[in-house]
């Protein structure tokens, strides 16, 4: 007899259960030799573990279902519990381009010119470097591709750093220990996670290690094997930093890094090692190189035209 957890990830919990929990009350049916308790987006089971696994591979046709076609009837439901549920799927459609469903159903994917084009070259490549300007989900999608990985089982765990370029000026005088006085810098890796995966199975990843978020000084001294390694903000990372990220990459191990050349926050702009590792590895088999721009800004629609206003009357505000 063992417990397990299953989350609801992309799909709303008030819409799996059904109207008066009717949805929820089939599946019980369906498994009496299971015990199932449905807590919002988790489901805790109890019994034997091939009893379990026949229920949550149930579970997941149903989310899968759900978020091709955005229906969970009722006849639908037991469908797929009576048979293996493929009958319902559209064999007729093309490969899906969702890199992940995230919270409450939110469809994550490729939606701008060069962000599909860093979807492909992943495919192609074991290294990456993304460099652009704001607000075109450089980071983000880098972040949804390696949650996939990680849930297609591709890399063992995720390690997302960032440089904290004011850390030696200003960490003295926020309150707290170490990590508090870190994770004002790495907040924004944390908001992307929030968006894909539920906050408590989020909490058990980083608790267990299998997702790490930290500064690129914890980096020294690492091989990265069997990883999904994300360096957000590489533009504020000296020549040394970089070199010395580059080369904790291991076996099975994929790397992205994303930057905005314009954006240096560095007490020395000259000091910016990225301009400089993206003409040394240029050529280089395996490594890819996508240049975002305008047309991958996502973020409200005035802030393309900031962005190019800046750029054109003010070119020296960085």
């Amino acid at each position: 007899m063992i417990e397990r957890t299953i989350y609801l990830e992309g799909i709303d919990p008030l819409y799996f259960y059904g109207i008066n929990n009717i949805n929820f009350e089939i599946l019980k049916k369906s498994f009496p030799k299971l015990r199932i308790i449905g807590r919002g987006e988790e489901l805790k089971v109890l019994g034997e573990a091939g009893e379990i696994d026949q229920f949550e591979s149930k579970i997941f046709r149903m989310i899968d279902y759900f978020q091709k076609y955005n229906s969970l009837s009722l006849e639908e439901i037991e469908e797929i519990i009576e048979e293996s549920g493929r009958g319902l799927l559209k064999t007729e459609e093309g490969p899906d381009d969702v890199l992940v469903y995230g919270n409450n159903g939110k469809i994550i994917k490729a939606r701008t010119i060069n962000q599909i084009r860093l979807v492909k070259s992943y495919t192609e490549n074991d290294l990456l470097f993304a460099i652009g300007p704001a607000g075109t989900g450089k980071t983000y999608t880098a972040i949804a591709l390696a949650v996939r990985a990680l849930k297609n089982r591709e890399v063992k765990k995720i390690i997302l750093t960032r440089p904290a370029v004011e850390a030696g000026e200003r960490l003295g005088f926020l309150p707290g220990d170490m990590k508090d006085k870190l994770d004002p810098y790495l907040q924004p890796l944390y908001d992307a996670l929030h968006d894909m995966i539920p906050y408590k199975k989020l909490s058990g990843l980083i608790e267990e290690g299998t997702i790490q978020i930290a500064p690129i000084a914890y980096m020294r001294g690492r091989t990265l094997d069997h990883a999904f390694v994300i360096l957000d903000e590489g533009q504020n990372c000296t020549a040394s930093q970089l070199k010395m990220f580059l080369t904790r990459m291991g076996k099975e191990a994929k790397f992205i890094v994303t930057g905005d050349i314009t954006q240096v926050d560095l007490p020395n702009k000259a000091d910016s090692g990225l301009v400089k590792v993206l003409s040394i590895l240029e050529g280089i088999e395996g490594i890819g190189m996508i240049e975002f721009d305008g047309r991958d800004i996502i973020r409200h629609k005035l802030v393309k035209f900031i962005v190019e206003a800046y750029n054109k009357q003010a070119p020296n505000i960085k």
